[in-house]
């Protein structure tokens, strides 16, 4: 199946709801802390999704029963909200996709809650850095492979190791479409990429073994030997110099882009790949 060149006015659609995604996540991060559910953060996210006249992605896609993926500490991905508290010392993925106008806008975020860990701490960066440089390497010309070797060579680096069988996408008028973006690879091969398409970069990056576990209700993937693991994930469009990041956000999220130092991290990739527009 091939993969769709965007329109100008595609674009401009996404980057629409791609700021709202971006700002969810932001309201997301300021309220987040210890005690409350899971549930609280789907009802914070099915809530303020309606309230800015989009609608929640997720819920109901191929039966998931809620309008957010809630992913704690050994959960990977596609974790479903529910009572489960929040705890002093957390990490969580807060994965968000919401609809406007025919069109997903896709991103995601891991969040300390209170104090992390030392390893808590390591994995989350990790993830944080090499999704960065993942988006360094799309430009119109790269090859899929080279976005892959970017991020495997580091997590693997700093001793962290890459989900292999779970993959960004392909996005716009559907949520999931091609092409698949492995976030392991070798530079030189895969899909050329050219100006107009759009797709999801979404790392999951765990402290122990890249082996994942599906579980029984269908949906939560966790690590295999229950090491901690962490996402993060924007959706960027491919432009002639670079691509610009539709879900780029205005400001650090409270709670991951701010360290428990109250360090502010560096945020270059994202302020460069937003000059990059021109198709």
């Amino acid at each position: 199946m091939s993969v769709e060149i965007k329109s100008m006015r595609d674009i401009e659609a996404m980057r629409v709801i791609g700021r709202i995604a971006g700002e969810q996540l932001l309201h997301v991060g300021r309220l987040l802390k210890a005690g409350m559910t899971t549930d609280d953060i789907n009802t914070i996210v099915h809530e303020d999704t309606l309230r800015r006249g989009a609608k929640p992605s997720q819920l109901g896609y191929h039966g998931f029963p809620k309008s957010v993926c809630t992913s704690r500490n050994a959960v990977v991905c596609h974790g479903i909200p529910g009572p489960e508290r929040l705890k002093e010392g957390d990490i969580i993925n807060v994965d968000i996709t919401s609809h406007l106008n025919g069109f997903h806008g896709d991103t995601s975020a891991t969040f300390y809650i209170g104090t992390p860990s030392k390893e808590a701490r390591h994995v989350t960066e990790v993830c944080r850095r090499a999704l960065e440089l993942g988006i360094a390497e799309v430009k119109e010309g790269a090859r899929l492979g080279d976005v892959g070797a970017a991020i495997q060579q580091y997590a693997e680096g700093q001793g962290c190791s890459v989900v292999r069988g779970i993959v960004g996408h392909g996005i716009g008028r559907t949520m999931h479409g091609p092409p698949d973006v492995s976030h392991v690879g070798k530079r030189g091969t895969g899909l050329r990429l050219k100006a107009g398409m759009v797709f999801t970069i979404e790392p999951m990056i765990n402290y122990g073994g890249h082996e994942i576990e599906h579980l029984a209700d269908g949906w939560t993937i966790m690590t295999k030997d229950r090491s901690l693991s962490a996402q993060f994930e924007h959706t960027v469009v491919v432009t002639k110099s670079g691509c610009e990041i539709l879900t780029a956000r205005r400001e650090p999220l409270v709670g991951s882009e701010v360290t428990a130092t109250g360090e502010r991290l560096a945020m270059a990739p994202e302020a460069v790949a937003m000059t990059s527009m021109q198709l």
